[in-house]
């Protein structure tokens, strides 16, 4: 919004405040001189009827002017008690909110949620809804409210709400007569979903103060939908895109949140579990100095996949949590697998780690297809070093392979899935359709949660919605320290 438009969009606000206000123009003008203003009660009358511009500084004394009456009003004034009992929380206002979503949650079941955010957001004037993303990242699909009723899900790629889910950016829609402020609700830097907040007097939504109280409560709810998941089928219920396996059922269990960011490093991964699939897994932990990245691939094509996804990332893990070397890593992976799969089991992967104040990559590959990378918005090399044999088998000798990243570059690593699958008359995904979306999803500047789901997306079109193997995507993007990360 341009400088012009924001002064219009203050002045249609303030307008519609001063009636709230209960002040007359007098009054008005009255409060404005005491803080400092220098125009007369002429000039803001004809300001006020859009009759004639008012400068910059004028108009926020005028704005902060009607703020200080609306505190006035809403203030929960009380008087005091020789003995005051416990509650001394606040009525109303967004920190009211705040401290019901607090309060409500404790012990709550994760389906009571939806009731309590809108309990604590009646407490702020303001209505709400709350959507998650589907696990396919296709659809935001509604909370259902305490009062019942049913709300249609809403598409990722053709809404105003899928809009501020893709781009984690705030917008507004109107509908008979109302505003929602739709804000996107994150866990840290993953994307769960939107919520939209309907303020009693649509000029609201314009307001920069409630928009900024609107942010602190949807962070909140993100973070409190996150916690609460963890303990019950209630929210993750609502983010089910259909029936799975038991194996791909655990597997998912066990992924890490699929975005996450530490100041100069981003990483985002997703998995689209296919009707033979369950076998693909990713990893990753991030520190101040260090991004450690894996992805995993069983090869036995069965329906025991899932399972050896799940030794391969125990192995992983176990070895990553103290500090054993890649190789050390790699070693743990391949006891997993072959100690609790003596008949013979294999799974492909990747394992890497980033020196995140450098720049500096080493990885190894198990006979997985190589990772790409980017630069400028171009993949300029596949990562071709550190080769040995699939987890779970004698690897033999083999070396860690080295690189060095610059700022701004991606690092991708993917399955089979994504560049073996068919459409109908039998033609691949491919490297080259894999290479040219990516370039293109650079060259727009999407960031790294974004580009991974148009991607996986791209991958289900050409299979007509119906993958065979997983598709799976691991996308890293570094750059220097001081440059931000999103």
């Amino acid at each position: 919004m341009d400088a012009d438009s924001r002064l219009e969009a203050q002045r249609r606000a303030l307008t519609a405040s001063l009636r709230r206000a209960d002040l007359t123009l007098e009054q008005l003008w009255i409060r404005y001189f005491s803080l400092g203003g220098e125009v007369g009660l002429t000039e803001v009358e004809a300001y006020l009827h859009g009759m004639m511009p008012l400068p910059a500084d004028q108009c926020d004394v005028l704005a902060h002017a009607v703020n200080e009456r609306l505190d006035e009003l809403t203030w929960p004034h009380r008087v005091p008690y020789n003995h005051p009992d416990d509650d001394t929380g606040p009525s109303s206002g967004p920190l009211a909110a705040l401290v019901g979503l607090l309060d409500g949650a404790y012990l709550a079941p994760p389906e009571r949620l939806p009731a309590v955010v809108e309990v604590a957001c009646r407490a702020a004037g303001l209505g709400v809804e709350v959507y998650l993303v589907d696990h396919g990242q296709r659809f935001l699909v509604p909370l259902p409210g305490p009062g019942g009723g049913y709300r249609q899900p809403l598409g990722v790629d053709t809404t105003v709400p899928g809009m501020v889910f893709r781009s984690v950016r705030t917008a507004s829609s109107e509908k008979r007569g109302k505003r929602t402020l739709w804000l996107p609700l994150l866990d840290g830097v993953e994307r769960l979903g939107v919520v939209g907040f309907t303020p009693s007097d649509p000029a609201d939504a314009d307001d920069r103060t409630l928009r900024a109280q609107c942010r602190w409560i949807a962070a909140l709810i993100g973070y409190l939908v996150a916690a609460m998941a963890r303990y019950g089928d209630g929210l993750d219920a609502v983010r089910r895109d259909g029936p799975s396996s038991a194996a791909a059922g655990l597997v998912r269990g066990l992924l890490p949140p699929s975005t996450a960011g530490v100041g100069s490093f981003v990483l985002s991964g997703l998995v689209e579990t296919g009707s033979d699939g369950g076998g693909d897994a990713f990893d990753y932990a991030l520190s101040e100095t260090t991004g450690a990245l894996a992805i995993f691939d069983a090869a036995g094509g069965t329906t025991a996949d899932g399972f050896v996804a799940a030794a391969a990332l125990a192995g992983y893990r176990g070895a990553r949590h103290v500090g054993e070397s890649l190789v050390e890593q790699a070693a743990a992976v391949d006891r997993a697998i072959a100690d609790r799969f003596p008949g013979g089991a294999a799974a492909t992967g990747v394992l890497a780690e980033l020196d995140v104040t450098s720049g500096r990559l080493r990885y190894l590959n198990a006979g997985h297809p190589e990772p790409l990378l980017l630069r400028s918005g171009k993949v300029i090399r596949s990562l071709i070093g550190g080769h040995r044999v699939p987890f779970g088998q004698r690897p033999g000798s083999f070396a860690v392979a080295e690189d060095v990243l610059r700022p701004g570059d991606w690092v991708v690593l993917h399955t089979d899935g994504v560049t073996e699958a068919r459409d109908d008359r039998g033609e691949w995904f491919g490297e080259a359709r894999l290479v040219d979306l990516l370039e293109r999803e650079a060259e727009a500047g999407r960031s790294p949660p974004e580009a991974v789901r148009r991607l996986v997306r791209a991958v289900v079109r050409h299979r007509k919605g119906e993958l065979r193997d997983d598709a799976t995507v691991l996308l890293a993007r570094w750059a220097r320290p001081d440059d931000a990360a999103l």
